[in-house]
């Protein structure tokens, strides 16, 4: 009887590491699984607004909003090495964004689209920094991230076209 119970525990043992172990694979796994490529970033649906000619001569002369762009396109690719370890340029660029704005583009709308996507890129920031961020958060992050950019673009359009309207003489 004294042997029965001795094997059982035995075994009640052995079987608890094997969960554990499996525990430690599953984790390794999801932080391989958490880079992102061009064709993870391929898939996200959303509706990415181009600028204008119109905006985009007014804009030719903001270099934040050109660095902006650049970071965007990176991200596309699955690049999202410009937010490990680098809050000084991102703090830089978010801060000369609102700071260096053209006048003739400074609008509350516009205003507004830069500060969500400050928030949004220090979320994003953030997510890719935490170690326990899983892709399928890393990848709404990107997309909120897009997204708010392509409103951007879509305000920027929309100042640019309400300015040409009121230039218009009215009858």
């Amino acid at each position: 009887m004294k042997f029965l119970y001795i094997l059982s525990l035995l075994v009640l043992l052995c079987s608890c590491k094997k969960q554990e172990a499996t525990q430690t694979d599953n984790e390794t796994e999801q932080t391989l699984n958490r880079s992102i490529t061009e064709s993870d970033v391929s898939k996200i649906k959303y509706t990415e607004f181009v600028l204008s000619p119109e905006a985009q001569k007014a804009i030719e002369n903001w270099a934040e909003y050109s660095q902006l762009q650049e970071q965007i396109g990176y991200v596309k690719k699955g690049d999202l090495s410009y937010f490990n370890d680098n809050k000084k340029a991102i703090e830089t660029l978010l801060k000369g964004l609102n700071k260096n704005i053209p006048d003739h583009l400074n609008d509350n709308a516009i205003l507004a689209r830069l500060k969500a996507i400050e928030t949004i890129t220090y979320k994003l920031e953030g997510l890719v920094q935490l170690s326990t961020s899983t892709k399928p958060e890393l990848i709404d992050g990107i997309k909120e991230l897009l997204i708010a950019v392509s409103n951007l673009d879509l305000q920027l359009n929309k100042l640019m076209e309400f300015k040409r309207n009121d230039s218009i003489q009215k009858p």
